[in-house]
């Protein structure tokens, strides 16, 4: 991660489900970026950690943009201790909704920066680590995808495992090994369906890690020397599919 994390501002973006804010961050450096990234929130919302995680995408030197996904059911944010919130708005939205709010942004990239699919991946993180999956089994052509602890994509409500073989470009997914909503027999499954349909799935497993270990803003879950090494794997993998446009 470099020290400069370039500051950031809103657009508000036409859906077929109405309009969804963006918290959008154009990095300093290049001044026209090659690539973009779409970072996708956790149950909680576009919140502070997810609009600082989006300056660190950029200040890597990508256009970095945040969409907020529960726009359905009035955006904003949901507090940390608001377990039971987080969870119902979780369930409140589909991948079809999902693949709906990704492609808004999308066809913003192409029309307004230039920026073709091929040239944009997609990185969540816990619920948006699902979201990122989601998009990529549904949004054909995507460059990349980087799924921090995205439970639910092998089984339940929301599962979307059956749709891997319309993804298209390499998928990082990084897991703690601590973590019980990604237990090891749906990393099994999920490296084991990459296999048959020749998905480039790359699965990062982080001993002693647990879920939403990345996440700085909460202590309790935080594992400082597992998050610094999952954003380097994902950072590299942006820099392998698209260049390294900050350095």
């Amino acid at each position: 991660m470099t020290t400069s994390e370039p500051p950031g501002d809103w657009l508000e973006l036409s859906t077929g489900d109405g309009p969804m804010r963006v918290y959008r961050v154009r990095p300093e450096h290049p001044v026209t970026p090659p690539a973009a990234v779409l970072v996708l929130q956790e149950a909680f919302g576009v919140n502070d950690h997810i609009q600082d995680v989006t300056r660190r995408v950029a200040a890597e030197g990508y256009l970095a943009l945040a969409p907020e996904l529960f726009h359905r059911t009035g955006g904003g944010t949901v507090d940390y201790a608001d377990r039971e919130k987080a969870m119902a708005l979780i369930d409140a939205i589909t991948p079809d909704q999902i693949d709906t709010d990704v492609v808004a942004v999308l066809e913003h990239l192409d029309e307004k920066e230039n920026i073709p699919v091929q040239r944009t991946a997609v990185l969540g993180f816990c619920f948006g680590g699902r979201a990122a999956f989601t998009a990529a089994t549904t949004t054909l052509g995507l460059g990349a995808t980087v799924a921090f602890y995205g439970p639910g994509v092998v089984a339940g409500p929301h599962a979307v495992l059956d749709r891997i073989d319309n993804i298209t470009g390499p998928v990082l997914m990084i897991v703690g090994d601590q973590d019980p909503t990604i237990p090891v027999d749906h990393r099994e499954a999920i490296s084991s369906a990459a296999r048959r349909t020749g998905v480039d799935l790359r699965m990062a497993v982080f001993p002693g890690a647990g879920h939403a270990f990345h996440c700085d803003a909460r202590p309790a879950m935080y594992h400082e020397a597992a998050a610094r090494q999952a954003w380097q794997q994902a950072t590299s993998l942006l820099a392998d599919v698209f260049g390294t446009p900050g350095r």
